[in-house]
Formats: structure tokens, sequence, C-alpha cells
């Protein structure tokens, strides 16, 4: 197995070219910190644009997200329909914003913005239904925090890359791939190895005879030899993000 060192210097390699691939996203705020948080709720076991017409749809009905917590659980159902899973994702954004409330007296997440990535971390995963993805998301994304993300794009590439192992679960890889990774790159990363997922590195058929990372990646490296087939489909699992 590859040391901390060895793998932070595999990361700079991937890095650079994938700045050359994809240039250098700086970050810049998406959404107020709330907003974040349920928009990466919508977010779950669906595509961007469903997610996009969900959110969208949210606060056309809603004027607030006092609306939201107080509605009859069926409006909310309605209104984000179009994310899938309505009924299941209603109820959780109904807690996470009682939850909230109860915890700091009105709706807002502006607090984290004085607290330290870990503790910011402690106290989003205590809202139920939140993982360490929403909370990565919303510290990465809403206040430019040392926090990354581990999506199914970025565990699919990164684990192929060998930047994690082939065991290591998508909740584990939070933690090592913010171990290897600089934090100031955090955000830039995660962009980036999600426009890769996105462009080439496909769950089905990768498109590696593109790919400009072929000699830093186990899985084309393994798929030229016989008999690999296991470490070949690992990656394509579902990771439950």
């Amino acid at each position: 197995m590859a040391t901390q060192e060895a793998l932070r210097e595999k990361y700079q390699r991937i890095s650079a070219k994938l700045i050359a691939l994809y240039g250098r996203p700086e970050w810049k705020p998406r959404y107020a910190p709330v907003d974040e948080l349920v928009d990466c709720i919508l977010s779950q076991s669906t595509t961007d644009a469903n997610r996009d017409r969900a959110f969208a749809a949210l606060k056309a009905r809603f004027p607030d997200w006092e609306s939201v917590r107080d509605a009859p659980v069926e409006a909310l159902i309605e209104a984000i329909r179009p994310a899938g899973l309505a009924n299941q994702k209603a109820p959780r954004i109904q807690n996470a914003l009682r939850y909230i409330t109860r915890e700091r007296g009105s709706i807002t997440l502006d607090f984290l913005a004085t607290m330290d990535a870990e503790s910011a971390k402690k106290w989003l995963t205590g809202i139920d239904g939140v993982g360490p993805k929403t909370a990565a998301i919303v510290l990465c994304f809403a206040f430019g925090k040392p926090a990354f993300p581990v999506d199914t794009h970025v565990y699919r590439v990164s684990q192929r890359l060998g930047l994690i192992g082939e065991k290591v679960s998508a909740e584990a890889a939070h933690a090592a791939l913010e171990a290897i990774i600089p934090p100031e790159d955090y955000y830039p990363a995660h962009l980036n190895l999600i426009a890769h997922g996105r462009a080439l590195c496909h769950a089905r058929k990768p498109r590696c005879e593109l790919c400009p990372l072929t000699d830093e990646c186990l899985y084309f490296q393994m798929a030229q030899q016989p008999d690999t087939h296991a470490l070949r489909r690992a990656p394509n699992k579902g990771t439950g993000l």
C-alpha cells in the first residue's frame, strides 16, 4: 500500500493534469448556507437537472424556509416531486429545518462561519439525515471551509486512480482524501474530479483512450492484464452517497 507521502505526490501529478484539462476553479458561494443544505438533500439519488427543477419549484411555492418548515408535508412532497423520493426527502427537509430552529432559535446556519471545519461538520452531522457528504458540501460551497465532499463521481475516479483503496467506503473516503489533498485544493479538486467523471471516466464505459491520466490509473493498468474483472467492477458499484 502506498504511503501518505506517495499518495500526496500522486495527487499533485494528477491535479496538474486535471487543471491543464479543466482549469482551476476559484471558490465562490453558490447559495446561502440553508439553501445549500436543502439543495443537497434534494440531490440525493437523482440527477442535477431533477434536483434543480425541484429546488426552483420549492422556492417558487414557498416564500421562506419558515413556510417550508411549517407547511403540510403533502404540500412539500408535491413541490419537490421532480427530485424523486419526495416522500422521503420532504420530511427530511422539514426535520432539518426544525432541528436548526430548535438549536439556534431561527433558521440560519450563518453561525457556522465562526466555527472551525471539524466542529462545524460535527454540528451539521447532528442533524438526522445529514452525512459527511452533505456537511462537506455546505461547508465547502457556502463557506469556503476546508471540507472535501465525496460524491459518486469523486469516489469512482479517485478509487480508479488509486488515491483511495479499493475497500475504502464512500464515507471513509472523505477523511482519506482530506489527508492527501491540500486544504486549499479541496474546492478545485472536488470540481475537477467531478468534471473528469462526467467527461471521460464514466461509470460503465470510461473513455480511457482519451484520458491523460492512464499512467496514474490503477483501473487502466489492471484492465490491460488478465483475471482482473473483480477490480474493474468494484469502482462502478453504487456508493449510497
